[in-house]
């Protein structure tokens, strides 16, 4: 079983998907969110399935793919947590993760279109393993803990304007990663006891040219060491999203051009699925008798 959330941006439905079937979620919810999930929504949508008490939708038509969680109120973010990523940035591995934010407003679909920011010209991409959390969770003891937390897994793209990340960002990374649409996210959630995610195969091309394949297993904290890692410093809540890092293969190792306008994007993580997305020209950025 998987779950998606179709429809216009800010109008999706709720649905499970199983096999080639789609089942409409409406019954149980009116949405996948955090209050859905930390209900027991997961475990109540597969009981209606096996009951048959869902309705099969017979022509979905056409319908945009959404970010598979609504709204979350956090993006929690890993950096460098990849062997082989670290080393191409020049960084000796991490002895603790490196947390940065993103604002929930960057969660978009994951075949929407990417806008780059005015003066952006150091656009990025970064396949990433996403941890959905299914309960409130707060300073846990032991990794075993960890796998209750977890509803589900999905994939994220990272973007990220290195520029803005690294040069004028008074030692944090947040002022390049935070603009709206970077962070495309599904395009399902697969519930956590379907997966492992100790060795899935990750990657990304641009422009149908390979960029980054790795496995998670390249990971150096895995995902029960940041969920108890990130618990002691915050309370995350149900819905709530983490990204756990990107492998080799980005812009910013020299070997690759950044993303320019009409470039297409594509990621994918085993069993997950696939993302899409094209990348528009700049908006004209606003003048400064406009910002003064």
């Amino acid at each position: 079983m998987d779950i998606l959330r179709l429809g216009q941006q800010g109008r999706e439905r709720p649905i499970a998907r199983v096999g080639g079937d789609l089942f409409d979620l409406s019954p149980l919810t009116r949405d996948v969110d955090g209050r859905w999930l930390a209900a027991g929504g997961l475990a109540a949508a597969r009981d209606a399935l096996q009951r048959g008490a869902l309705p099969l939708i017979e022509d979905p038509g056409h319908l945009r793919v959404g970010p598979p969680v609504a709204r979350p109120t956090a993006v929690l973010c890993i950096g460098q947590n990849y062997a082989a990523h670290a080393a191409e940035t020049g960084s000796a591995p991490p002895t603790d993760p490196i947390v940065f934010l993103k604002h929930p407003n960057t969660v978009i679909g994951p075949h929407d279109t990417v806008t780059r920011p005015a003066g952006c010209d150091t656009l990025d991409w970064e396949v990433e393993l996403a941890v959905v959390i299914g309960r409130r969770t707060h300073r846990l003891a032991q990794r075993s803990d960890a796998a209750d937390a977890i509803a589900g897994y999905t994939i994220a793209n990272d973007l990220s304007d290195r520029r803005r990340q690294m040069e004028v960002s008074g030692g944090q990374w947040s002022k390049g990663k935070i603009a709206p649409g970077f962070c495309p996210v599904g395009p399902s959630l697969v519930p956590a006891d379907e997966i492992d995610p100790s060795d899935l195969r990750i990657a990304s091309w641009v422009n149908g040219e390979p960029r980054q394949d790795s496995t998670t297993a390249d990971m150096i904290f895995d995902v029960a060491a940041l969920i108890v890692d990130l618990s002691q410093y915050v309370a995350l809540e149900a819905g709530d999203l983490i990204l756990t890092g990107t492998p080799q293969g980005v812009a910013l190792s020299g070997r690759f051009p950044y993303l320019q306008p009409g470039d297409v994007v594509e990621t994918h993580i085993d069993r997950l699925g696939s993302q899409r997305q094209v990348i528009e020209a700049a908006v004209a950025a606003p003048s400064r008798s406009a910002i003064s």
